[in-house]
């Protein structure tokens, strides 16, 4: 179900930049669909796809000098495409038609002030009417000459060619990192790339996306019967739907009760999709199971392949009693892809596993489909309005596999269990009341695996400590904590104390990511 067969595209390719998604979906927003490649896996293109129209070379954690480890086949640069070069791909581009690039002797890192040398069709109305802009920098390597046929655009105070083209064979190239927020008119720069200077017409939309996925699982499915696994998340709740949509009764959703799931979670996930949708949905109840599973285990990824691995065994105990059926349904998201090593091949490190990542149970001998394994969440949200799913399950934030299990660091037990579920729905719920939730990309509590005294009235406690976390995000690959004001901190720790007993101490994690991860384990 590649997107690509048939659309016009802007081609990315990777260089190891954190930031290389975000310009995946900077195009998307502009309703145009973008694909990523590894820089390593451009020397098997024996023929370039057709349908690319525009190539961006992102940033990355290399210099122009490791030519041992930049698999980059400059051909790619003949073949009369227009071509975005972003902090390193900007090097690239120079260093590759005869530029010099050399370390800077002083660094940019941060915000940074250029200012407009010349017109462009990159930077129409991009700068301010001083001709200045404020960018994000992030290098210690710059242009120091130009390669022949190139002008300069724009410079900064350490940067001389901070901004530098080739009118003539459309070659462009940018210092600084336009797709962070922090980039002033940042979006501009990527809408002048891909209608002005790459000529490509809007051909993404929520509404062509779900037309298209329809159609494409009816081709593949055609009178089979598919299996999901229904989580009561975002994504799993519009694969099923879209699947629901596309080939009704033939999908069966499987439901498993972990026993790490929210606070009614199961009622809501039973009443949604069983009863308003009326989707053949089988309950499992398997809370005990997991939960005696994961008796004193304390190591975060154990816990991760036990839950994992439970979780298929259970499914196929399940689907085996389901007759005709061919196909296993995941809702595996482009970042999920990405993050797992599994699409780019980027430098970027495997953080933690993804359990729903990583293929079929080998028993079932079952065909994969995954509808959604092309769209970012925002997209994949966007979808599921189309799909006519309430916005209260489309805005949902969201939860990790494993569910409460990572955000109980150490051993667990159902009271443990009992105590987060109620201080969890605490949070939650204030973050709604104050209207605040939809402003935050993922929030939840954690009790942590340690006591300490408190007083209550004139009795000592010794209780556990229950972690705040809330973040701002775009995607979950970088983010940075919610500051919420002191007086809803003050409350939200009174409620839970108040209310659920089992902790007498409530502290909020302002760490951003990186250094630390989104979830604890």
């Amino acid at each position: 179900m590649h997107p690509s067969n048939n659309l016009n595209k802007i081609l990315i390719i990777d260089f190891g930049s954190q930031f290389t998604q975000l310009i995946a979906r900077r195009i998307r927003e502009l309703g145009v669909y973008s694909e990523i490649l590894n820089h390593k896996k451009i020397k098997y293109f024996k023929q370039f796809d057709s349908n690319v129209k525009g190539i961006i070379l992102s940033g990355g954690p290399l210099n122009v000098y490791e030519t041992s480890k930049i698999k980059f086949n400059s051909k790619i640069l003949k073949l009369k495409i227009p071509v975005l070069g972003v902090c390193f791909g900007h090097q690239i581009i120079s260093k590759t038609f005869g530029g010099v690039v050399k370390k800077s002797k002083k660094r940019e890192f941060g915000l940074t002030l250029i200012k407009k040398i010349k017109k462009s069709k990159l930077t129409n109305n991009f700068f301010n009417n001083r001709g200045t802009s404020k960018v994000w920098m992030s290098h210690s390597d710059q242009v120091f000459k130009l390669p022949k046929k190139f002008k300069a655009i724009a410079y900064s105070e350490n940067s001389k060619f901070c901004i530098i083209e080739n009118k003539v064979d459309n070659f462009f190239g940018i210092q600084f990192h336009p797709e962070v927020t922090h980039t002033t008119r940042g979006n501009i720069i990527f809408k002048n790339f891909v209608y002005s200077i790459c000529k490509i017409k809007k051909n993404w939309s929520s509404k062509k996306q779900k037309e298209r996925l329809i159609k494409e699982i009816r081709q593949k499915i055609g009178r089979s019967k598919v299996l999901c696994a229904l989580s009561g998340g975002v994504d799993s709740s519009v694969v099923s739907k879209l699947l629901y949509n596309a080939v009704g009764k033939n999908l069966v959703c499987i439901f498993v009760n972990t026993g790490l799931l929210r606070k009614n979670e199961e009622t809501e996930v039973i009443n949604t999709f069983k009863k308003k949708h009326n989707m053949n949905l089988i309950y499992v109840n398997a809370k005990n199971l997991f939960i005696n599973k994961l008796k004193n285990v304390s190591d975060p990824e154990t816990k991760r392949k036990i839950i994992g691995n439970l979780f298929v065994k259970v499914f196929e105990k399940y689907a085996k009693k389901i007759k005709k059926v061919e196909f296993l349904a995941q809702g595996t998201l482009y970042p999920d892809l990405i993050e797992s090593k599994s699409v780019t091949g980027s430098q970027t490190s495997k953080i933690k596993s993804h359990h729903n990542v990583g293929g079929l149970p080998k028993k079932m001998k079952l065909k994969l489909i995954e509808p959604l394994k092309y769209l970012f969440k925002d997209e994949v949200r966007k979808l599921g309005l189309e799909l006519n799913l309430s916005n209260k399950i489309i805005s949902r934030h969201p939860f990790p596999g494993p569910g409460l299990a990572i955000r109980i660091p150490g051993s667990i037990t159902e009271k443990k269990i009992n105590i987060l579920k109620e201080a969890d729905y605490y949070f939650i719920e204030a973050l709604k009341n104050q209207k605040l939730y939809h402003k935050i990309w993922q929030a939840y509590a954690a009790l942590l695996p340690v006591k300490t005294v408190g007083v209550m009235g004139d009795n000592r406690t010794y209780e556990y400590i229950c972690l705040l976390r809330a973040i701002t995000s775009e995607d979950g690959m970088t983010a940075d904590f919610y500051n919420f004001k002191k007086k809803f901190v003050q409350s939200i720790s009174n409620k839970i104390i108040n209310n659920v007993r089992g902790i007498n101490r409530v502290v909020y994690d302002i760490t951003s990511k990186p250094p630390s991860t989104i979830e604890l384990e």
